[in-house]
């Protein structure tokens, strides 16, 4: 199993956990409009630290990135398993042409 895996697992299993015991659990609680912003958020900072150059910060940043996405599909019920689905679906297409093909 991934560490993403693993993670997404654990996200999954803090649905159901109490807001106050658990800092997944407090943010699935606010919906699926406040994960996505909290995504939005560090998306930015990574942004932010690619664009300065940041190795170290963009590294950390890209983490959050990564957790909060997990977080953001997880508030919506889509699993993990079904985006890297996608992306296998995609392996060998040039972008061009995925984007001709939506």
């Amino acid at each position: 199993m991934s560490v993403l895996h693993e993670l997404a697992a654990t996200i999954e299993a803090r649905k159901s956990a109490d807001p106050e015991s658990s800092w997944t659990a407090k943010l699935l609680a606010k919906g699926p409009g406040k994960c996505a912003e909290k995504f939005g958020e560090e998306s930015i900072e990574a942004i932010i630290a690619a664009a300065t150059g940041d190795r170290e910060n963009l590294t950390y940043e890209a983490a959050d990135v990564l957790y909060h996405l997990l977080v953001m599909l997880a508030a919506r019920d889509i699993k993990l398993d079904d985006v890297l689905a996608e992306l296998a679906r995609r392996q060998g297409l040039s972008g061009l042409e995925e984007k001709a093909s939506r």
